[in-house]
């Protein structure tokens, strides 16, 4: 066990290592730069392009800024953005804030509510209640979610005045006040996770279902209900395990175009600004980031499914 979880921090570090590569170069062969974005027609002048330039350290060679960055960023100096001209701490600081705030009320929401209705159409195999909810599940998991958001804010918003149709606050904002917000985005969030936990979580209780032991358990006459909570239901929802850290791992990564959508203050909205920017300093933290969230969120979905079930560590060892 030890000797695996060092394994996966070791690659996780050279991982984190290769998006940082990545990001910069990427963003270093786009069109144009920060000084451009900022000056906009000004940057048709040789002379206050090359001042801006110079005055914001993008006349260094391209390998000095990534080491700068990067020892500034190990130092916990994240650095200044080249557009907003602000601690870059702060404005991420507060953005994944309220990622985590919209995170963390999707998954409150749709993770216990995805389980229960892949257990009940797990149960009812090919029933009209699994045929509702396995159709209903597919046709959520192909519609774009700029799609969903839009006619969510069309209906409730728009139609029916239940509630705001954008997020109106600002990045700042108290949380309570923030949350007043995120009811159409939560909606939109629950739709998508409902319906890949659900079909995931369906297919393992049929699959528990027809297994030898429960089998077994029925011949020697124990009660259906009770071979239910002590034996399908605990086999059923270890799958689950790394399906639900990968979508927490999606939710705090930022859902850019939900974000986008109902002009949610996330890191999300800022990384596609960042981007659109160019950024650089601000495209690097922000994609370091998400990619630390993201491999730390997996690591402890892992680690939870080898302590919840030893026979992994014989595969993974």
């Amino acid at each position: 066990m030890i000797r695996l979880v060092l394994r996966r921090l070791g690659s996780s570090l050279v991982t984190l290592l290769i998006v940082s590569v990545v990001i910069f170069v990427a963003v270093e062969v786009l069109p144009g730069d920060a000084c451009t974005a900022y000056l906009g027609r000004a940057a048709k002048d040789p002379t206050i392009l090359a001042a801006c330039r110079e005055n914001r350290g993008l006349s260094t060679p391209a390998i000095v800024r990534w080491v700068d960055w990067a020892a500034g960023f190990v130092q916990g100096d994240l650095g200044v953005s080249m557009k907003r001209n602000k601690p870059i701490a702060d404005l991420v600081g507060w953005r994944f804030r309220n990622t985590v705030v919209l995170a963390l009320t999707a998954s409150l929401v749709g993770i216990p509510l995805a389980l229960v209705l892949g257990v009940m159409a797990g149960l009812a195999r090919d029933r009209p209640l699994d045929i509702a909810l396995s159709s209903g599940a597919i046709f959520a998991m192909t519609i774009p979610d700029f799609v969903s958001a839009t006619v969510l804010i069309l209906v409730f918003a728009i139609g029916l005045g239940w509630t705001n149709g954008v997020v109106t606050v600002s990045a700042n904002a108290p949380i309570l006040d923030l949350m007043s917000n995120t009811v159409l985005p939560t909606v939109a969030l629950t739709l998508v996770m409902v319906a890949h936990i659900l079909r995931l979580v369906r297919t393992s209780v049929i699959d528990t279902l027809q297994s030898d032991f429960v089998t077994m358990a029925r011949l020697k006459g124990v009660p259906f209900r009770r071979i239910v909570w002590r034996h399908v239901l605990p086999n059923s929802l270890l799958p689950s395990i790394n399906l639900i850290g990968l979508t927490i791992a999606w939710l705090l990564g930022g859902v850019v175009v939900t974000e986008t959508v109902f002009n949610y203050p996330g890191i999300g909205r800022l990384s596609v600004d960042a981007v659109s920017d160019r950024d650089l300093p601000l495209v690097q933290t922000i994609a370091l980031l998400l990619a630390s969230v993201y491999i730390g969120v997996n690591l402890l979905a892992d680690l939870l499914a080898l302590a919840l079930n030893p026979r992994l560590r014989t595969y993974r060892a």
